[in-house]
């Protein structure tokens, strides 16, 4: 399979492999889609990676597969493939892109979904469609500018030029830099480390920033509040404030 789902510690890997540059055709982004739809649903992946091995994340879509599309074809696939990036971006738990080599076009778009990015020194992020005569079509020209600002969007977008590990960091495109072969170790770490802690406090974290950054300050204050205020009916939350009172601050168990 183009995609596959392992489960240690708590963390799900979701795992490309389609030699030898991860190639995002239609069945990648079909699989991918099941198997991030499978991590949502399973109660023993309390945290993801999204990772493409130790040389290369995704070099992007499948252009001969896309070469023979027509406007008709793309009309009707358009929506599986933007569904198919947007269910890795709602699972409802961490999500960390460990990125190695090239993260291009759909790779990038993919990197986005996540709530994290550890890249590699040797990394190479960007959105190349312009190159094509195109514009990134699975979410690039919303995630992207949403996450790094508009200027800087319109600046990888326009020119589809390529950043290194080290710009990326700088302009926000990914959140830290490492050596090459750490970046999984560093990842699974993170996540792991997330794993233990209370899965619905975690939930409602994620939601309630990335459904707040989409209105307006009033509504993401009131699912905030909302949120809020459902936490308390959760055993997390009687363990954690328990713990508080008896142990300090860091010392609760979740699991």
């Amino acid at each position: 399979m183009t995609v596959s789902l392992e489960v240690a510690e708590g963390v799900g890997t979701l795992r490309l492999d389609r030699p030898p540059m991860n190639a995002l055709d239609i069945a990648t982004q079909d699989r991918l889609k099941e198997l991030a739809e499978e991590a949502t649903r399973r109660e023993d992946v309390r945290a993801v990676v999204v990772y493409g091995g130790e040389k290369v994340f995704a070099a992007g879509a499948d252009i001969k597969e896309m070469q023979e599309m027509d406007h008709t074809a793309m009309v009707l696939r358009a929506r599986a493939l933007q569904d198919s990036f947007t269910a890795v971006a709602r699972i409802p738990k961490p999500v960390v892109a460990a990125v190695t080599g090239y993260a291009l076009g759909g790779g990038c778009e993919l990197a986005l979904c996540a709530d994290f990015r550890i890249a590699g020194e040797n990394a190479k992020l960007g959105q190349p469609e312009i190159l094509l005569g195109l514009i990134p079509g699975a979410g690039g020209t919303q995630r992207l500018a949403r996450l790094v600002g508009p200027s800087k969007a319109k600046d990888l977008i326009f020119t589809g030029r390529m950043v290194k590990a080290e710009e990326a960091r700088e302009i926000g495109l990914v959140d830290r830099v490492v050596p090459a072969d750490e970046v999984y170790t560093q990842a699974h770490a993170w996540a792991v480390r997330l794993a233990q802690g209370p899965a619905l406090a975690l939930r409602a974290a994620k939601e309630s920033i990335d459904t707040g950054l989409e209105t307006d300050l009033d509504t993401g204050l009131a699912i905030e509040r909302n949120w809020f205020a459902g936490l308390f009916a959760t055993e997390d939350r009687e363990r954690g404030m328990r713990s508080f009172v008896a142990e300090g601050p860091g010392k609760a168990k979740f699991l």
